[in-house]
């Protein structure tokens, strides 16, 4: 069993309000609470940093399964919208949207779509981050697919 760890460093100066810091390897960023949390909005949040995660991880996964499948593409692009309930002061990570696009060669089969559509549909359940969050933020996924003219 192969185990990888990773670290985070963080530095939070002040009180609610204030403005931090986190890095970790290339990642280096300022951190604090979104402005639709009444926060000053500097730098990035948990709330984009889960969405992020999340992206990235379920991008990535996607990209190699169509390359272990042989599926040629032209482009793997995505746009991903994260929801976030604040009920009577509970704040929850309700949702995740997944909205990846794939753009397949003009000589793309019947059978290529397809894949593409599996592929996708796999990529979410195989994602380590996918996982981690199950149970806990919904993951839902609006895949579309484009055949180059």
């Amino acid at each position: 069993m192969a185990e990888h760890s990773f670290h985070l460093k963080a530095n939070w100066p002040g009180l609610r309000n204030d403005v931090g810091q986190i890095e970790s390897g290339n990642l280096v960023t300022k951190i604090s609470i979104p402005p639709e949390m009444d926060g000053p909005g500097v730098g990035t949040n948990p709330d984009e940093m889960l969405l992020g995660a999340a992206a990235t991880c379920y991008i990535i996964t996607l990209a190699a399964m169509m390359e272990r499948s042989k599926l040629d593409k032209s482009g793997l692009t995505m746009t991903s919208e994260g929801i976030v309930d604040v009920t009577k002061g509970v704040i929850t990570y309700k949702t995740i949207i997944h909205r990846p696009e794939i753009v397949l060669k003009a000589d793309a089969s019947e059978k290529d779509i397809e894949l593409a559509h599996k592929l996708a549909e796999k990529a979410e359940t195989s994602c380590m981050i996918s996982r981690a969050i199950q149970g806990n933020v919904e993951v839902e996924l609006e895949v579309k697919v484009i055949v180059e003219e």
